[in-house]
Formats: structure tokens, sequence, C-alpha cells
């Protein structure tokens, strides 16, 4: 992609590419996909120390990112391919059957970008520690960041990882939390609420950041300090507070767009409410 292209051009080309890929597999999960773009466009283009062009499973001398809530692959493998780690035309076969871009990133296929297969909510926190503290093992100074739906915090395991953290001052890890209060089955308070969440976070030993999802400067400030903070003994979270369907105002803020895609009609509208500075695929 040209460097020419500046990080909100790059966001609304993303959400165009999620639209387009679900619409054309009639299946996938555009809602958490539109609402973590910023966060993924900014890191991947902005913040990760990383080199696409040389991927290697064990990624030493890079930093790491692992998406533990993988049925939010539509955003991540546009955002994968407009960074050059494999073709943006291959996103036209999302979800086909035997293509390396399976409905949840799996690593059987051997695509670039993607280090461990994902989906199975409530793993990626373990995977991350293991992933920070073989770096410190290996005297390697690169950092390991993760990214969490809230409802995936109902899951047993986060915590666990949680204390294992803490416990092991793994201070190399930057997890962060997709903060947008839905899930499946609807608003998180009425599935399971999950609290004061920073509150919790900080209990665990972790030190905590917040920041809104959808403002780039204010994802840049958190993520460079974020940074600073590695180093200091604490695991660090940040709690980004987004909008499931964000940029696309029917899809915007319902558990609805969850897990299901838009018709051709659906396709269009949404297509228009997004401007393609660097051309689809």
């Amino acid at each position: 992609m040209s460097n020419t292209h500046t990080v909100p051009e790059i966001c609304s080309q993303v959400r165009r590419d999620i639209v387009r890929m679900v619409h054309g597999a009639s299946s996938g999960h555009p809602g958490g996909s539109l609402g973590c773009t910023d966060f993924l466009v900014k890191l991947y283009f902005d913040v990760l120390e990383l080199d696409p062009a040389n991927f290697s499973m064990d990624g030493s001398g890079e930093d790491l990112f692992f998406l533990s809530n993988g049925h939010i692959s539509p955003v991540w493998y546009s955002v994968l391919s407009r960074r050059g780690y494999f073709p943006v035309e291959e996103l036209g076969t999302f979800r086909m059957l035997g293509t390396r871009l399976q409905g949840h990133p799996a690593t059987k296929e051997g695509l670039p970008g993607i280090r461990v297969a994902s989906g199975s909510l409530g793993q990626g926190l373990s995977v991350a520690c293991g992933a920070a503290q073989a770096k410190k093992l290996n005297g390697d100074d690169r950092l390991v960041y993760t990214l969490h739906g809230d409802g995936e915090l109902q899951e047993g395991q986060i915590w666990e990882a949680a204390l294992y953290a803490t416990q092991h001052k793994i201070d190399n890890l930057i997890a962060t939390v997709d903060w947008n209060g839905q899930q499946i089955d609807g608003p998180c308070d009425d599935v399971m609420g999950l609290g004061d969440l920073p509150a919790k976070w900080a209990a665990f030993g972790w030190a905590v950041l917040t920041v809104d999802g959808h403002d780039l400067e204010d994802l840049d400030r958190v993520l460079k300090e974020a940074r600073t903070m590695t180093g200091k003994g604490q695991p660090i979270v940040i709690l980004m507070r987004t909008a499931m369907g964000r940029g696309i105002d029917f899809m915007e803020g319902t558990h609805k767009w969850h897990g299901i895609a838009p018709n051709d009609e659906q396709l269009a509208d949404a297509l228009s409410q997004l401007p393609s500075p660097v051309g689809d695929y």
C-alpha cells in the first residue's frame, strides 16, 4: 500500500473490505470488526515494529499481536493484507472452502501474519503470556499485544491468565479489551454483567488505561503511553470504548450485527457511507 494514504483513509477502506468480504461469503462477523477497525489500523500502521515481507512464526525481533476474539477475522485479514502480508486480492476468498482466509484465523493454511489459531474465546491472553515470557527468556526486547472482546471476559481462563501475568511480572505485554458492551446474545449487562472493569483489572495487579477506540488521536496517545509503561514490573491493559458496527449507521451500536451478513441492498447502503480512497480489492 502506498504510504501516501492517511490512517483515516485506510480505516474507511478497511471498513469497505469488511462488509464486502462478509457479504461475499454470506457469513461472518461485521459488527465487532467495524468497531475495532480504528484500533487495528492504528496499531499496524503506526505502532507495531514488524516486517511483513519476512514473516516468521517465532517473530523474533518484532512486536507480536494475537487476536483472541478470532471471530472478527474480517478486520484483521483486511489490515494484514493492506499492510503487505499477503495480496489484497486474496480478501475475495474469505470463508471459501480450502482457502487461507477461514472464518476464524488458523495456522494450517499458512497465512502470513497468523501465529495461532483463535476464536475459541478466552485463550488469547494465555498465549500472549507465553509469547511474552519467551521474548524475555530470549533477550528479545520487543513487545506482545493482544485484543479481546468484553464478552470474552466472561471466560474464566482470562482471569487465570491475568493472575499469571501479574505473578510473573510479564511487563512486556499490552492487552486491549474491545469494551463495546455487546455480545452475540445481547448487551453484556443482560448476559453476564462485567461490573467495574477498570477496578477489576487493577485488583488483579494490572496497570489500566482507557481510550476512545474511535478517536485516532486518543489511540495514538494511549498506545504511546502504554509502551512507556512496559518494563516496570506490571502487565498493561487498555480498556477501549467502541461502538459495534462503527461507520455504518444501520449497524452501529447493536448486537444484531454481531454475526450476520448484509444483503445486496444493505451492502450498497453501507458502501455509500464509506469512501474508497485506497481502492477495493
